[in-house]
């Protein structure tokens, strides 16, 4: 079975959608789980261990060329996700997609269309985009 597109799966959350027709309940439940992937991703770190951080200045300046800072850039993070974590995560993230799906239906905002500007405006704006 392939992958639904996105203007499928907004549809199937439109019809799977029945408690949370508020836009109101639809915008905290999408918070909730945005809190929830957060806080998957902590557990990861805290509780399995299986990643680490090491947060510390990247270390740009303004007159540094792009080539450089691109390759001096870190994520900060060492390891891995497990397969249990990134099981978690992946899940959280789901549920986010989900009310995020479930928003853009009360909003009347196809979610592929705004996949689409904003990639397009990532191809456009490129490294200035990220301001």
């Amino acid at each position: 079975m392939s992958a639904p597109t996105l203007q499928e799966f907004q549809q199937q959350v439109s019809e799977l959608l029945l408690r949370h027709r508020s836009l109101l309940d639809v915008v905290t439940k999408y918070s909730q789980s945005n809190a929830s992937v957060n806080r998957a991703v902590a557990k990861a770190i805290t509780e399995c261990g299986c990643i680490e951080l090491n947060a510390k200045n990247q270390g740009f300046t303004e007159a540094m060329e792009i080539d450089q800072a691109r390759r001096q850039s870190k994520s900060h993070m060492n390891g891995q996700l497990c397969e249990n974590c990134k099981d978690v995560v992946r899940g959280e993230m789901g549920k986010n997609l989900f009310y995020l799906s479930a928003m853009c239906n009360l909003l009347d905002i196809s979610l592929e269309e705004v996949v689409a500007k904003e990639a397009d405006k990532c191809s456009t704006l490129g490294f200035f985009n990220l301001t």
